[in-house]
């Protein structure tokens, strides 16, 4: 019995998958709600990542911002590696500032103006989430997220 009632729910959800699926980024919404039913897709990406220790953080630039994956628990250079191997070998320090604190207070200028921006060295530990700002020997692009000091 239990089998059938797991068989007939698995039926009904890769039912439902494959309507959502076929429809436009715009049409999901309407359909979500119609359906009563909310996507699980952005908690099994988190519950994903969590599983195997993965973080994000961010890079950005004049006219880009850039997600990076990284093991939870690296340190400032590994992660300026993960860019470019030459990041890493000429890391100097890493000027961080949080996506939460970026979000809540509006503006580079207006974290650094609350002291939150700050300079970290080489044990610095990259948390979830952080905006990075990589200052290494080995920069040689003005467009790459980093500069020669």
């Amino acid at each position: 019995m239990l089998r059938y009632l797991m068989s007939s729910c698995l039926d009904v959800v890769t039912t439902l998958l494959a309507q959502y699926a076929e429809l436009a980024e715009e049409e999901r919404e309407a359909w979500v709600k119609e359906q009563g039913a909310d996507s699980a897709l952005p908690k099994i990406i988190t519950t994903g990542f969590k599983a195997i220790h993965l973080i994000y953080f961010f890079t950005a630039g004049a006219d880009e911002v850039k997600c990076w994956q990284i093991r939870k628990a690296s340190k400032a250079p590994q992660a300026a590696g993960t860019i470019h191997t030459d990041f890493e070998r000429g890391f100097i320090c890493a000027e961080v500032m949080h996506y939460d604190e970026l979000h809540e207070l509006g503006n580079e200028q207006a974290v650094k103006a609350a002291g939150k921006y700050r300079q970290e060295g080489k044990n610095y530990t990259v948390a979830d989430g952080d905006i990075i700002f990589f200052v290494s020997g080995a920069c040689s692009s003005s467009n790459l997220p980093c500069r020669n000091v």
